[in-house]
């Protein structure tokens, strides 16, 4: 007699057997990977039919950051390593701290190198590891499954529900199917893999357009951004230090030498350095322009533009 786990999986579309690929391992290398490339070319036009429900959420996470909340990811294999690569480069991309997005992961940090599939099943470690984190009712809760049903996540939830977080889950499955008490489902349902139930892949996909829109979008309304270009950035490493740089003489018409002089004085912090040379004033006038602007670049320039 087939267990629950089973009576779980057989209907969802992410379980499902791909009509394409039904005899792709007959197939030639190259008439694999045109196989492979013509699934995966569905998964953008997936994601822009979630846009309304992805927007509703970067709304959400915008008055969440405001308001000093911060953003956890939740997920098991594949999801989990999608949120905390997604948290991992939010630091060095625009200058947050690293507790601001954080990803949580199913089996810590030893799944993210190395399988542990029964992680996933520990419902009682979705809350322990949630708790572990001091999450509060100022924060959001993200969980990510590509099937909705992975017990470690929903566990995750759950617990989030409880102590008051606004929730938001990323599934690969149909909205009217999710049987989940969450405040945004994002549910971008691309069809069954090309390799049945091997949800690293279209699924995967789909999950990292997701991720990539809600904290892209969430720092651009935040003020990380000046026109396209991170402003928000630090110098920390040789790529960082010339892209600052390369953006204050785009931003501004410096030279490299007076870029570099500018930067200098604003001890490496690109935003401040715009507002120093924009508005002609000094790092100390900057940083009060900024902070009265709630890190507006734009806003900080308005008495000058």
């Amino acid at each position: 007699m087939p267990n629950h786990v089973f009576d779980e999986i057989k209907n969802l579309v992410t379980e499902a057997r791909n009509p394409a690929s039904e005899d792709i391992d007959a197939k030639s290398s190259e008439e694999i990977l045109h196989i492979m490339n013509q699934e995966d070319q569905t998964v953008p036009q997936v994601v822009a039919r979630e846009i309304p429900y992805i927007a509703r959420a970067v709304d959400l996470l915008v008055e969440t950051f405001a308001n000093g909340g911060r953003l956890f990811y939740v997920g098991a294999g594949t999801s989990g390593r999608l949120g905390v690569l997604d948290a991992a480069e939010c630091p060095p991309t625009y200058g947050t701290p690293p507790t601001l997005v954080q990803g949580i992961i199913a089996g810590g940090e030893k799944a993210l190198v190395e399988s542990q599939e029964g992680s996933e099943d520990r419902r009682d470690n979705g809350v322990k590891d949630l708790l572990a984190r001091g999450v509060t009712s100022k924060d959001v809760v993200c969980g990510i499954a590509a099937s909705f049903r992975t017990p470690y996540v929903l566990a995750a939830i759950d617990k989030a529900r409880e102590i008051g977080c606004k929730t938001i889950f990323v599934t690969c499955n149909p909205r009217e199917e999710i049987k989940l008490d969450v405040d945004i489902a994002i549910c971008p349902v691309v069809g069954p893999e090309v390799v049945m139930g091997s949800t690293r892949m279209k699924a995967g996909t789909a999950t990292k357009l997701v991720l990539n829109m809600l904290t892209t979008a969430s720092m651009i309304r935040s003020g990380k951004v000046y026109g396209n270009m991170m402003i928000d950035l630090m110098m920390t490493s040789k790529k960082l230090e010339e892209r600052s740089k390369r953006t204050v003489m785009m931003v501004t018409g410096l030279n490299y030498e007076s870029a570099v002089a500018v930067l200098k004085k604003a001890d490496g912090h690109v935003k401040t350095a715009l507002v120093m040379a924009l508005a002609e004033v000094s790092a100390e006038e900057a940083r009060k322009r900024l902070k009265a602007s709630n890190g507006f670049v734009r806003k900080a320039l308005a008495k000058t533009e």
